[in-house]
């Protein structure tokens, strides 16, 4: 009785024959069976089933040996096809990949075996779903897990890809200096041009400065209407400061130094009028004394100015006059 009753687990079917013959397929669950007229075979798992092959060498185009490994997802769609249509499917299976593969990598080179896994997973896919639909099999997905090239081919990609890394190094540290001189250069040439911009403000503010000075002194000097007496004076205090450079062997004194003395001499021996400013806030006897003093020291230093340009140098006598004024050698 217990040879009739047959449990079947989920996602499990067997195959039944009846007197030798094929009869039906139990599916999941409770099914009975005639005892020793109906012989019930081992369960055909209907689950998505992965296998893994062993590495499988192939020759690329450029006839290079590459070992290859590959994983294959199937499942049995047909239990009793996978049964009578084939002697072992998961063989059956195995060698038509492994056929399929070196028939899709024999046409490509090292280079494109490495870098088209998906295209060369495709095309595995669909060679293998249609020759096994007949088997009562669906091929779902293939996947290359591995692919090996020889050892030599492997110290030379290595070395390939470690020139490529040293050229890129090479390539970005060039471009970095390059960079680097670039903004040097840049920031150079503002530089300069900030410095000459703050250069050229400069002169001009002290230009500006020098011309509202003279412009002042020029308006002072108008305003207070100054005669010639004041103005020989202030030659004469200049002669001293003409005389003092250390390069001169000899001096030129001008025409006017004898008309400078006269009119400073009659200036100092005469009266002097009162400006302005003088009449308010200065004595005459205050501005007599300092005018007397100021013209003694300016006729000395004009004095000992003519007795140094007088002394003999190394270029007197080839001194000669002009028409400005006298040479004293």
């Amino acid at each position: 009785m217990l040879k009739a009753v047959r449990i079947v687990p989920q996602a499990r079917a067997r195959n039944v024959e009846r007197l030798g013959r094929y009869n039906r397929t139990l599916q999941p669950g409770l099914s009975f069976v005639i005892p020793y007229i109906d012989r019930v075979y081992p369960a055909i798992d209907l689950r998505e089933q992965v296998v893994s092959f062993q590495p499988q060498p192939v020759i690329t185009e450029d006839n290079l040996v590459v070992e290859i490994d590959t994983v294959l997802y199937f499942q049995v769609t047909d239990p009793r096809a996978a049964a009578y249509e084939i002697a072992s499917f998961l063989q059956a299976v195995e060698q038509l990949t492994v056929t399929t593969l070196r028939n899709v990598v024999g046409s490509m080179d090292l280079e494109s075996t490495l870098t088209s896994r998906d295209t060369i997973n495709s095309q595995l896919r669909g060679v293998l779903d249609e020759a096994t639909g007949k088997w009562g099999l669906r091929v779902n997905r293939v996947e290359i897990k591995a692919i090996d090239p020889p050892s030599t081919i492997k110290e030379a990609m290595e070395k390939q890809m470690r020139a490529e890394r040293d050229k890129r190094a090479a390539i970005l540290s060039a471009e970095g200096q390059r960079q680097s001189q670039i903004l040097t250069a840049e920031g150079d040439k503002q530089a300069s041009v900030l410095r000459a911009e703050g250069n050229r403000a400069a002169e001009i503010l002290k230009a500006e400065g020098q011309s509202r000075a003279i412009d002042q002194v020029f308006q002072a000097v108008h305003r207070n209407d100054p005669d010639p007496k004041l103005l020989a004076y202030q030659y004469l205090q200049m002669l001293p400061q003409l005389a003092q450079g250390p390069g001169n062997t000899f001096w030129v004194i001008p025409s006017e130094v004898t008309s400078a003395l006269k009119s400073v001499s009659t200036a100092f021996t005469e009266a002097l009028p009162k400006s302005a400013a003088t009449r308010e806030t200065t004595p005459v006897d205050t501005v007599a004394e300092e005018a007397t003093e100021d013209a003694a020291r300016a006729a000395e230093a004009a004095a000992q100015a003519v007795a140094d340009a007088a002394e003999p140098g190394p270029v007197t006598r080839n001194s000669r006059a002009n028409h400005t004024g006298e040479v004293v050698s």
